[in-house]
Order: C-alpha cells, then structure tokens, then sequence
C-alpha cells in the first residue's frame, strides 16, 4: 500500500491509536510492545478506518473535478466490507504491496486453458466449450486449478471471461468456433442504451448476485478445493474495464468492426457516458463480490485499449478507472489492486497516480524507462514476451533460452515490487516444459540476485 510506511511512522509516535472495525465502529488499541505483525496489521485496520470513516451509506457529494463532472454516480456502499485473509504463500501480495520479498512472484495471463493438455480433455470429457464450462462452478474451479497443479505458480486466477458483465446486462455472447468469442447483437442505436441495458440505479450488490451469482458460487468452491488440495496462495478475482466492455457491446467482435467503439465515444457522447457510468458500477459491485466471496487480489483489464487513442483514452476510460480504483480501495484497503491497459502503454503514468497498487506493462514498453514513467508508489506487472514460449522448428526455443531471458527481465526491472507476467496473454502453442521453465527460472533467478 502506497501510505503504509508513513502512516506506521506517524501512528507509532503514539501510545495508541484508534482501528475501525467497521464504518463508525472505533476501538482503542495498545501499541505498546507490540510486533512488527501486528504493527503491520494495525496500520492496515487505521487505514481502513480512515477509509471507512469518509464513506457513508448515503450518496457521497462529488467535487468538481473534471473526471467527477464526467461521470455522475453514486454508490450504496454497506457499512463494512470483509475481504479474506493472507494465504500461507502470501508473496504475490507482499510484492504488490510494496513489501519485500525474498524471489519474485510470478503468474500468467490465461495460465487455465488453452495451452494445458489436461484442459483440452476436460472440455472433451465434459462436452463443453469455453462459454458454457463458465456456467458450472464445478467446471470453472477444475479449470482454475488445473495450472497450479502442474506449476509452481503463485496465485490462482478465477477462470472465467471479461465479457460475463455484458451477459448479465442482456448482452447475448457466444462461441460459435473458430472465430473466437461473439456479441451476435450488438447495441445497433444509442437509444438501445435505455431500451436493452438495466439503468445505473438498477446496479446493485443484489443485481450483481441475481445475474452472476455463478461466479461467486464458482469463487466458494474455488476457495474450498484449494483448501482440500493445499494450495495456499491467492485466488485473483478479475473484469474487464469500462472501455473494453463498451466496445465488446456495440462492435460486437475483436476482429471486426473495430472502428465502431471510438466512432460511438464521438458520435454519441451522452449515451456513451450513460453506458460507461452503467459499466464503472457494475464493475465496482461485481468485483467487490469477488472479494466477499473470498479473492485476494483484483485484476482490471483494459484489454481493448488499442482500440481508443490517448486522447479519448483521457476523456472516457481514464475517469472510469479512477472511479473503479477509488471506490475499491475505500472497501478493501488491503486487497491488491492491479490494472491493466493492454495496447495504451501511453496511459500508464496516469493509472500510477491512481489508487491501483501495480500496473502492468505490455511487450511494448521499454523495460529500462518502465520504472521512471510510473513512478516508485506502484508496482510494476509484466512483461515477458510468450512468443518465448513456443517451441520453434529449428530447436532455438529451450529451457535454456527461456532462463536467460526470465533473468534479462528481472535485471531490468528489479526483483522487488515486481510481479513476473507475460506482455499478453498465453495463446494455446505454448510449450508447458517451456512454461514451466519460466516459473522456475523466475523464483530461482531473482531468489539469487536478492541474495547476492
């Protein structure tokens, strides 16, 4: 947490100092003779407190900045929020927090699915495609583990798709085959943004739990099984970000009509606006229910920020994320929080000074300035190129390779505050002796650049 140190230092100077256990509820704590653990624990609940101490189950009066002037929403926020504890392996955490840790931690986009053999048969054995295993916990939490089973990953990721907020807002999506994942009717009007979508007052705590509450049960038993199997690292709940949705629904592919989002952002501001506000809040309930259901970590992708020049980027998805990022951290002040913005490197500054704990960067950003651009508040994610990870024909891709490339990126970004990950997701070619080899190159590198 960016104010963890200095806060301890002022809280210190006292013999006590007020927690909050929940939103208005104050208790006195001794400081005195206690360890740093608990010190640790202390200034997260005072910070918490703070937090909470500002936050009302009334709408919260805005101010005039111009990214509030943008957009006009309010939150009934509960009186307290609970969010689960550390797991046993609680690296991940520790480097997103800014905290030491003894190797880098490590995981990678899309590490369920595709390139895992042992995925390929599920779907063969259940007879399900990637759409409709997401509508099965039990299927959902088998996918989920089936990467940690064969990696020493640390963190799971909740298997599921940025496009499940759409469905829950009426939005038809498919997998036809071949073509990858289909919005077959998309919002054809502006109008559609009252006629088809739920209003903003509708997006609720319950609206969220009625329309995904699939998810949520996938998260318990997700929860459950790593317990059974003794996985003890952290679960990441995730969603797609503001932007990246809107395109999804009125474009309604990745690989068509990609003009269509930033011509609906110019043509139909207000409407556009009205359907960005929409998405912040349900993103905010969904991924808070995540939490509540027992994820450690958050992860906001903004997958489809090469599609919005930085011009609108800073006008129309800039705001939501602050807005997503402000409101989260005031619940869950302790829960990592990272964004990613795959495609407008051009962004990452901006989402630094933001209320995110790590920004990732992509294949594109130069690894030797990644550190000056964002600053020394947030911690950095990424950003391995997979293309290192498929074998070639003429034997050039080895474990060998993969090592001394994992530790070129360590070298480069430092192995604290560093959380090792791919530049862009895993595609389905990639080699698990590879991939394996990454991991244990990650843990084995840094463990010996720390210590040296």
């Amino acid at each position: 947490m960016k104010l963890l140190s200095s806060i301890t230092q002022v809280f210190l100077l006292s013999t006590t100092a007020l927690a909050f256990s929940s939103v208005g509820k104050k208790r006195a704590i001794s400081l005195s003779a206690i360890s740093s653990e608990q010190d640790l624990e202390l200034t997260r609940q005072v910070i918490a407190g703070f937090n909470a101490d500002t936050v009302s189950s009334s709408p919260v009066e805005k101010s005039d900045s111009p990214d509030n002037k943008f957009l006009n929403l309010t939150f009934d926020r509960k009186s307290s929020y609970r969010s689960p504890p550390r797991p046993k392996n609680d690296l991940m955490i520790r480097a997103a927090l800014g905290e030491q840790v003894e190797m880098t931690p490590t995981w990678l986009f899309r590490q369920a699915g595709r390139h895992l053999p042992e995925y390929q048969a599920y779907k063969e054995k259940t007879g399900r495609n990637f759409v409709e295993l997401l509508a099965f916990p039990d299927s959902v939490a088998e996918c989920t583990l089936q990467p940690l089973r064969r990696y020493e990953v640390d963190a799971a990721i909740l298997f599921s798709d940025i496009l499940v907020i759409a469905e829950a807002l009426g939005i038809e999506v498919t997998m036809p085959g071949g073509v990858g994942i289909q919005v077959p009717e998309p919002l054809s009007s502006p109008d559609e943004v009252s006629s088809r979508i739920p209003s903003v007052d509708q997006i609720s705590e319950d609206f969220v739990k009625n329309r995904l509450g699939h998810v949520l049960e996938s998260v318990r038993l997700i929860r459950q099984k790593m317990e059974e199997e003794n996985m003890a690292v952290p679960l990441i709940g995730f969603s797609a970000a503001p932007w990246t949705l809107l395109f999804y629904m009125v474009g309604g592919s990745s690989k068509k009509n990609n003009d269509i989002g930033m011509k609906w952002l110019n043509e139909n501001p207000e409407e556009s606006t009205k359907l960005l506000e929409i998405l912040t809040k349900i993103v905010v309930e969904y991924m808070s229910a995540q939490v509540e259901n027992g994820t450690h970590m958050l992860q906001l992708f903004e997958a489809m920020g090469m599609m919005i020049d930085e011009e609108n980027f800073a006008k129309f998805a800039l705001p939501c994320l602050k807005e997503i990022s402000t409101e989260l951290k005031l619940r869950f002040p302790d829960v990592p929080l990272m964004v990613f913005s795959r495609g407008a490197s051009f962004a990452n500054a901006e989402l630094a000074k933001l209320d995110f704990d790590v920004v990732t960067i992509d294949g594109s950003v130069d690894r030797d300035s990644a550190r000056t651009v964002i600053g020394d508040k947030v911690a950095l994610q990424g950003n391995y190129d997979p293309r290192e990870l498929i074998e070639a024909e003429d034997g050039s891709k080895t474990p060998e390779t993969v090592r001394k490339t994992a530790r070129e990126m360590i070298q480069a970004l430092g192995p604290q505050k560093l959380i090792a990950n791919l530049g862009e997701g895993l595609g389905g070619k990639e080699s698990t002796v590879l991939v394996k080899a990454f991991v244990d190159a990650i843990h084995e590198e840094s463990a010996a650049i720390i210590n040296s």
